[in-house]
């Protein structure tokens, strides 16, 4: 495991990377069907890109670029959390948990995106 040293407090790179590992080892513990396969794709997908989008817009050339990238993290957030949900709806209680405390960390990071958005217009 790779430690990260960050002198922030609250740095979302951070964030949103933790984020996908937590997914990423939540999915590894579901029960082995067909339907959660699939799901368990899409959802490490979507959150891999909410990260990934969001270094490239801190990383973006021009304010448009910007913008887009972070309607690009609340999209991947709110796919996110689609896939969570229906993870959690679909399986027994055992995995239910971890899976709606994962929904939940969607919904913030839906919200975070779409505040700075708000306030880059």
């Amino acid at each position: 495991m790779i430690q990260v040293q960050n002198s922030k407090q609250y740095d979302l790179e951070e964030r949103t990377f933790q984020f996908a590992k937590n997914v990423a080892h939540y999915v590894k513990l579901l029960p082995k069907t067909m339907s959660n396969a699939e799901y368990s794709r899409q959802v490490v997908r979507s959150t891999g890109s909410v990260g990934a989008n969001y270094i490239e817009a801190n990383e973006s050339l021009s304010k448009k670029d910007f913008l887009m990238r972070i309607k690009i993290c609340r999209k991947e957030a709110k796919e996110s959390a689609f896939w969570l949900r229906l993870i959690v709806e679909t399986n027994g209680d055992g995995s239910a948990k971890e899976g709606l405390k994962l929904f939940g960390e969607a919904g913030e990071l839906k919200k975070i995106f779409s505040a700075i958005h708000g306030k880059s217009i």
